[in-house]
């Protein structure tokens, strides 16, 4: 019975120690970080959603952690790059990612990736936005009814554009197409603005655009909108129906961008980003600012992030398999 007693005595003790020193670890980490300088790599060029959300945040990160956030893009293969960049780095919290869609999509999307998903475990989602499905004034179309009608009185005769293969604009007609049960033709643009002219200029039927790029054409009427991909209805276009309530009741896609850093990061410098970044993104200029963006703060820590990230991919999944598409 001594012994026993000896022995639970024991197991309680170290079970105590253990705790204590992963306490004192997850502070010291919190106290001392940062003490140089943080990158933050933005996927994509200067001047985009990702790469503006990333000069909003970056330098409101720097005032609440008090040492520089230096922005880095490196743009190429749909995001890629930057994450493959990122998962190399040492998981301390001075190299993190401006993260978005291209991440949960990209795991289900291409063959092969220059770096493994796991490597990469997001750090918060900070904003989301919808993409808008688009058609000419012109073409008589004016509800997401009117589009199916027509593409299913004329099989294979409709096409729709997009900014490029296995981008979420082309896999959000991909899922329009699945769940409507049409058949139309991808034509493929070297960027959203390429595409929208097509669209302006009648060489295609219709498209999935973000939002923010398509603002200024909707609102000088050279192109309708007939829905917004988000679960509710956007601020910037009040009247503008969703995708659900034009009848496609798990039509839910949404663009996002949030902060993601090496797998393995300190879960005390986690934490003080993630505190840090959600009293930025509370704030009312920066939720103004965001808004400006087309976008809206939808906030989410690291362990909603990544249930996030996770449905995000499934459902990316699912739209890949049925349209058959693989990138290499």
């Amino acid at each position: 019975m001594t012994l026993t007693k000896g022995l639970m005595m024991r197991h309680i003790i170290t079970s105590f120690t253990l705790i204590l020193i992963s306490f004192i670890s997850f502070h010291v980490h919190a106290q001392s970080y940062p003490n140089r300088a943080i990158k933050l790599v933005v996927p994509f060029p200067p001047g985009g959603l990702i790469d503006n959300a990333a000069r909003l945040i970056g330098p409101e990160l720097s005032k609440e952690l008090g040492q520089p956030v230096v922005i880095e893009n490196k743009p190429g293969a749909g995001g890629n790059l930057a994450a493959a960049d990122v998962a190399k780095a040492g998981p301390d919290g001075y190299t993190l990612l401006m993260a978005s869609a291209p991440l949960s999509i990209s795991p289900a999307l291409y063959k092969t990736l220059p770096y493994n998903p796991v490597s990469i475990e997001p750090i918060a989602v900070l904003g989301q936005l919808p993409n808008v499905l688009l058609v000419n004034p012109e073409s008589g179309i004016n509800t997401v009814a009117d589009l199916v009608k027509r593409a299913k009185a004329n099989p294979g005769k409709l096409n729709y554009a997009s900014n490029g293969n296995g981008t979420s604009l082309h896999l959000s007609a991909e899922m329009l197409k699945n769940q409507a049960g049409i058949f139309v033709v991808h034509i493929p643009y070297r960027g959203s603005a390429f595409a929208n002219v097509g669209l302006v200029a009648k060489e295609v039927d219709f498209m999935f655009d973000n939002l923010p790029p398509a603002l200024g054409l909707i609102n000088g009427n050279k192109l309708k909108p007939l829905a917004v991909t988000t679960a509710t209805r956007n601020p910037a276009l009040p009247n503008v129906p969703t995708m659900i309530e034009s009848g496609y009741p798990n039509f839910d896609v949404s663009a996002w961008f949030g902060l993601a850093a090496p797998k393995g990061i300190p879960d005390g410098v986690s934490q003080r980003l993630q505190v840090a970044l959600e009293k930025i993104v509370a704030r009312k200029e920066m939720v103004e600012a965001i808004s400006r963006l087309g976008a809206t703060v939808t906030y989410m820590n690291a362990q909603r992030a990544t249930q996030f990230m996770k449905t995000d991919t499934d459902r990316w999944r699912k739209v890949i398999d049925y349209a058959k598409i693989q990138m290499d």
